[in-house]
């Protein structure tokens, strides 16, 4: 265990056993065997988070995961979804979720108050660059016979830097089949007008962390105007994340920002709480 820590932290490096590395090592496999356990015994769940316009109209929401342990509750994406992606365990929750999406787009299309909403579906690199990612999602989309431009892929930035070329190929495709694509977080990772203007993407999503403070940092002010602006010229749409209060919304429209996501209109709830809402509204 020493040696590997040793290894972990580059060359030339010291390191000397300490209870604390084994305890930290069965936690993890631990946890490991419980993911495993999760999606054999269908623990996983998807939460709906309304993403809408500035008439309050809903235009869709994003699918969050959720994990319903059976011991400790609900466990969030962030405790779970690292060790995920390091074990590879993110390909099955991914193509789980895939589907899982695709059958609620299915299910919308009968209710005229649901058969246009969008859905979010959120990416990781490991997914998308599998070489039969494109494939599984035409054969979803067909299978559910569902619009495929109900369908969003929310990518972030640092993934699509991976093999540009390869990254382009696969957006092409999916382009193709009529999936649209959200590039997320943006303004967070490595924004370059050189790439952004070579990747076939429909939608900006500004980043929650310029969001929150907008009503008040003056350099928010300037990145959210800028990246508005940025979009419009490029004739892509753009939506608002961690919108919280009247005044971040009120910003965001008089920069030309009219899509929204955050706890200002709803927070991630399972399908039944959000179909309710929707009814209600």
């Amino acid at each position: 265990i020493a040696m590997y820590q040793a290894k972990k932290g580059g060359r030339n490096n010291l390191r000397f056993f300490d209870p604390q590395m084994q305890l930290a090592i069965s936690a993890r496999l631990g946890l490991e065997l419980e993911i495993r356990n999760a999606l054999d015994e269908q623990q996983f769940e998807l939460y709906y988070q309304v993403q809408l316009d500035n008439s309050h109209a809903p235009l869709g929401a994003e699918a969050l995961i959720r994990w319903n342990h059976p011991e400790r509750g609900l466990v969030a994406p962030a405790e779970f979804i690292p060790l995920a992606e390091e074990t590879g365990l993110i390909l099955p929750i991914g193509l789980w979720v895939l589907e899982t999406a695709c059958a609620q787009l299915k299910a919308w299309q009968h209710n005229p108050r649901t058969r246009n909403l969008m859905l979010a579906v959120n990416m990781c690199a490991k997914r998308f660059h599998q070489t039969d990612f494109v494939e599984q999602v035409r054969s979803l989309v067909l299978a559910n016979g569902i619009k495929p431009g109900l369908l969003k892929f929310e990518l972030t930035e640092s993934m699509l830097l991976d093999n540009m070329e390869e990254t382009i190929e696969t957006m092409n495709a999916l382009s193709e089949i009529g999936v649209r694509i959200s590039l997320d977080d943006f303004g967070t990772g490595y924004s370059s007008l050189q790439y952004l203007k070579q990747l076939p993407i429909d939608q900006l999503k500004i980043d929650q962390s310029f969001v929150r403070d907008i009503a008040t940092d003056s350099s928010d002010k300037a990145i959210v105007r800028t990246i508005i602006a940025m979009a419009q010229s490029l004739n892509l749409d753009v939506i608002a994340e961690g919108v919280e209060t009247e005044e971040q919304r009120q910003f965001l429209l008089d920069s030309g920002c009219t899509k929204y996501q955050g706890y200002l209109f709803g927070r991630p709830v399972p399908i039944d709480v959000f179909e309710k809402e929707l009814n209600r509204n």
